[in-house]
């Protein structure tokens, strides 16, 4: 009986100790978690811009994964967005252009010129926190803007998803 009794309470204990165990994994996951996301973060100086480039970035995401009918209201609102913002009209027309695209396939190629002069307007140093990559995809010769180092290609969605490279920071 007493050796029954020892066991019960030896398995009570180990169960105890791996609770905590796995609970201090689970601290510093939500940590890494918190981390990725602050290190993705971008802030502006200007709040206009700022939802303006978030907007191009929802954009970015359709295109990464191939859904035509999410870039065209990304596009959309993109070019919405770019009202107001200085020296924003020719981001908004180019977004005008993508949105009216007819195919998956015109829509990359017209993203290639709104991430083009949406790089030039950011580069003016307006970012109050974060950083931009600039990516460049050698088999579309275009570049596009991203919060993150990895590769999540826009012109060819997963048919080449990891193909490019960083070429440049925007700080």
């Amino acid at each position: 009986m007493k050796t029954k009794m020892m066991m019960l309470c030896l398995t009570l204990i180990s169960w105890g100790a791996f609770a905590q165990h796995d609970h201090a994994g689970m601290h510093d996951k939500k940590n890494t978690d918190k981390e990725k996301i602050s290190e993705n973060m971008v802030m502006f100086k200007d709040a206009k811009l700022e939802t303006a480039y978030k907007n191009y970035i929802v954009l970015k995401d359709a295109l990464v994964s191939s859904n035509k009918d999410e870039a065209k209201n990304a596009a959309i609102q993109l070019q919405k967005s770019m009202e107001g913002v200085a020296d924003g009209k020719m981001v908004a027309d180019e977004a005008g252009k993508l949105a009216s695209a007819g195919s998956l396939d015109e829509q990359r190629k017209a993203f290639s010129d709104v991430s083009s002069m949406m790089a030039m307007l950011l580069k003016g140093g307006k970012l109050s926190m974060g950083m931009i990559y600039v990516e460049y995809c050698p088999m579309a010769k275009a570049s596009w803007l991203s919060n993150e180092k990895e590769i999540k290609n826009p012109y060819y969605g997963d048919q080449m998803l990891n193909c490019g490279s960083v070429k440049e920071m925007i700080h």
